[in-house]
């Protein structure tokens, strides 16, 4: 038996081998690379391998008859393939698809700066960055006007995008159109945007080219999106040479809901009184804000949101009077304005998701205007009697909105929805006699869309989107396709195509007219190339956009109003943007730079031209330092615009007419911050101060905006910042949150 022993051992050995079978081959992408560390394995059964690097693979079974061979890898979709094994070799080649994921996958953001938690590697201008760049004065739209595409306007509000007003750019909180986003202003001095940077976590800043889901606006979209629940309960308070703020949030201690408010004091008597102003103020700018909010997690994945906003504001001040030399113009305003948000954010199913919102806001402005002698009486001069007027504005506003989305395979959505928009704003224009000329307009704008994101592989990507609208007031209907595509070259760089039309009613005050009036149109052409690495973004765009069906205005009755849909007119360009938080120790900066070339015939413009408000170069370079050893954040920006040019256009009685225009000289602005925070470094500290000290145009470079003429056109006068300087001196202070983590991080 022991003899042979040797012999059974080889026989059974000769059997197993004989009964085994040899799988082999290559796992590769669809585009021919190599996949390693695949698993290749029989479904149901232990006997598999891995790929190497590559793409190599071999392995032995003794599994016999069909069988069903799974090969997974991350990134990738599931490969299963059928095969009969017989004891022999089989060599299989194994082309795997990609499955998108979002650590992955392209973006598309073709046309938008994005900041927040799902794009953090390209994240731009959270609220931190705001109120850390120096020329920005702690305002969203002034950090925003150092990004490619802003114009550097100082003479009005608003953010003025790639050849396009102000009026053309929108804003919505969560959703849900905003009006009203800027303080009431007077003529040649611009206001601040309403809304704290802090109550923000997302910030989306669309120059061109922006999703379905949004409408009414030619040329850009700012979508904001508020916070959700603190990470816990805290108090604020704030102290500057302009007024007082103070705040507390409440989070529940299960941490399913919160409460919060605050309330601002500012007048600037104390720093007009260092700080001379153009203006003569009888009434500096004083406001008094305040704010309430709540929110509640309705599930484990949705969350209901409440934020409410009230502001009185008011100022008067007189200037020479460049039409009556020797008298003064007086200006005085008076604003009531109040805003409120409901939003509710559900995840309803594994697949379905629901996203609503409601808002309302009331404005109110009082605006009185009168010339008067040295000693600021009230007077009338034969022939100025259009001098002493009132005006008095109502606006009351209501928005409605609900998208579903539905995802589908990988990370492909449907999304889908409508919105409803209805306003009624008054006029009543009182002349210097007591009568009194009302105007109103009521508007229900109705809105369809639907957007699909379509991912194709990680690299290849789509967003097509359609809108549909229609005005009550004009009884016409506009449809809006949107697309926009992506292609990923590498990890880090990818290039975008967008293409989209655009609707906007006329602006409110031309209106109302008689005349058969329809929507204005913008149709975006946009190729984006963008590079993130880790901490360093490079982003390049080239864009056309073709106006048509802009509004013309003529001269009835002595007013401007909207006459016809003929105007017309083209903005393109390329625009550069570059953030670097990597290659300097301890240095974050970014550089920006915008080409545009724009014409158009609109308003009263008796030809096409470059509007007043828009430069052919435009540039911004923003610099930030933390410096450890002081305890410092030091913030540097330099702001610079081309010549933009100016035109007194007149009225002969037949037709508009250039009686003088010209170019104004370059814009260069310095300005520097800094942030001490003293606390840095301290264990268990429950009081955590940051001290401000904000200086702009630190250099005192004389800035000229435009140019303003007498009724008759005899005189111009330059306009020009109410000051050439302005100084910020103020100390905040919060209890229970350190935020001194935030301020510095931004900076490194």
């Amino acid at each position: 038996m022991i003899k042979c022993l040797p012999l059974l051992v080889f026989l059974l050995t000769s059997t197993l081998l004989y009964s085994q079978s040899v799988i082999t081959g290559k796992v590769k992408d669809n585009k021919g690379r190599p996949v390693p560390g695949a698993s290749i394995a029989i479904k149901d059964s232990y006997d598999g391998s891995t790929s190497d690097s590559t793409g190599s693979f071999r392995f032995r079974t003794t599994e016999n008859g069909e069988q069903t061979i799974l090969i997974t890898s991350i990134g990738y979709k599931l490969h299963e393939q059928k095969l009969t094994l017989t004891g022999e070799i089989q060599t299989l080649n194994i082309v795997l698809k990609e499955e998108p994921n979002e650590l992955t996958a392209v973006v598309i953001s073709v046309g938008t700066f994005e900041a927040s938690d799902r794009k953090r590697a390209a994240a731009i201008l959270d609220p931190i960055d705001i109120v850390t760049t120096a020329s920005a004065n702690g305002d969203i739209t002034g950090a925003l006007k150092t990004l490619p595409g802003a114009q550097q306007v100082g003479e009005s509000e608003g953010l003025f995008v790639r050849g396009g007003t102000a009026a053309e750019t929108k804003t919505f909180i969560d959703g849900t159109l905003v009006n009203n986003f800027f303080f009431s202003s007077v003529p040649n001095i611009a206001s601040f945007s309403r809304f704290s940077p802090f109550i923000f976590k997302g910030t989306v800043f669309s120059t061109g080219g922006y999703s379905a889901l949004y409408g009414q606006a030619l040329s850009s979209a700012l979508i904001l999106e508020s916070i959700d629940l603190p990470e816990q309960s805290s108090a604020n308070i704030g102290l500057s040479v302009i007024g007082v703020n103070a705040g507390y949030q409440h989070l529940a201690k299960k941490k399913t809901w919160s409460i919060g408010g605050s309330y601002n004091y500012a007048n600037l008597t104390p720093a007009f009184a260092v700080i001379k102003q153009q203006q003569d103020y009888s009434q500096a700018p004083e406001t008094h804000s305040a704010d309430l909010n709540f929110r509640v997690k309705t599930s484990k994945t949705g969350i209901l949101k409440y934020y409410g906003y009230l502001n009185t504001s008011r100022l008067a001040f007189t200037t020479k009077s460049i039409d009556t030399p020797g008298y003064y113009d007086r200006i005085g305003l008076k604003n009531v304005n109040t805003y409120h948000n409901f939003s509710w954010k559900e995840k309803l199913s594994t697949k379905w998701r629901l996203s609503s919102g409601v808002s309302f806001s009331i404005n109110r402005d009082d605006i009185t205007g009168a010339l008067t002698d040295d000693n600021k009486n009230q007077l009338l001069v034969p022939g100025m009697e259009f001098k002493q007027f009132g005006v008095e504005n109502n606006g009351d506003f209501f928005n409605a909105r609900l998208v579903l989305e539905r995802r589908l395979k990988g990370l492909s959505a449907l999304r889908f929805g409508g919105e409803y928009n209805y306003s009624h704003e008054t006029t009543l224009f009182t002349a210097y006699n007591n009568s009194v000329f009302p105007a109103q307009v009521t508007e229900n704008l109705k809105a369809a869309f639907a957007e699909a994101d379509v991912y194709i592989t990680n690299s290849i990507a789509a967003k097509l989107g359609g809108r549909v609208e229609h005005s009550a007031y004009f009884d016409k209907t506009n449809i809006a396709p949107r697309i926009s595509l992506a292609y990923k070259f590498t990890k880090q760089a990818q290039a975008s195509l967008a293409y989209g039309i655009f609707y906007q009613n006329p602006e409110r005050k031309y209106l109302p007219t008689t005349n058969d009036l329809g929507f204005a149109k913008a149709t975006h052409y946009i190729a984006q190339y963008m590079k993130v690495d880790g901490l360093t973004t490079f982003r390049t765009e080239v864009f056309y956009k073709k106006y048509d069906n802009l509004v013309k205005t003529d001269f009835t009755n002595g007013a401007e109003r909207a006459s016809n849909n003929n105007g017309y007119g083209d903005a393109k360009g390329i625009e550069f943007f570059w953030r670097d938080k990597k290659n300097i120790k301890n240095l974050d900066y970014w550089i920006s730079y915008s080409y545009l070339d724009t014409k158009r015939d609109f308003l009263n413009f008796p030809t096409a031209i470059t509007p007043n408000f828009a430069a052919k170069h435009t540039a911004s370079l923003i610099v930030k330092k933390f410096v450890s050893a002081w305890k410092m954040n030091l913030n540097g920006s330099y702001n610079y615009a081309s010549g933009r040019p100016y035109y007194n256009i007149g009225y002969d009685g037949n037709s508009y007419k250039f009686n003088d225009q010209g170019k104004i000289p370059d814009y260069h602005n310095v300005s520097f911050s800094i942030n001490y925070l003293p606390f840095i470094g301290k264990k268990n500290a429950k009081i955590f101060d940051v001290y401000v000290l904000q200086v702009s145009n630190i250099f005192n470079i004389k800035q000229t905006y435009g140019y303003q003429y007498s009724y008759n056109s005899m005189r111009k006068q330059a306009i020009v910042p109410p000051s050439r300087m302005f100084v910020f001196l103020g100390a905040f202070i919060s209890f229970g949150v350190d935020r001194s983590d935030e301020v510095i991080n931004s900076g490194l």
